[in-house]
């Protein structure tokens, strides 16, 4: 599968922003979501075979890192993604305690 069509899933887009800036086991990765860890593990292994995080083993343990580098163009894309939708949920928060504040103001 190539990347592209590896971060159409919602799912994987996730493990990837998790993944973006620090490296975490399988385990710490599947328990941030509400599917089975062999759900997550599938979706590790579509991004690994993709070439979008790397993978590195010390005894049992997993851990996944998402390799940029290998990302090209898609990692500029991906991260102006997660920072737009960062700015979307700022501004909501700020009109949430903008309408709060003037509700406190008009009792």
């Amino acid at each position: 599968m190539d990347a592209v069509r590896a971060v159409a899933e919602p799912r994987r887009r996730e493990i990837l922003r998790l993944v973006w800036d620090t490296e975490l086991s399988a385990g710490d990765i599947a328990e941030r979501f509400d599917v089975t860890f062999g759900a997550v593990s599938q979706h590790l292994k579509v991004l690994r075979d993709s070439g979008l995080v790397t993978l590195r083993q010390d005894g049992r343990k997993r851990f996944y890192r998402a390799d940029r580098e290998a990302m090209g163009p898609l990692a500029e894309y991906l991260q102006s993604m997660w920072a737009a939708k960062l700015d979307a949920l700022a501004e909501l928060a700020e009109a949430a305690e903008r309408a709060e504040a003037e509700q406190s103001e008009n009792t």
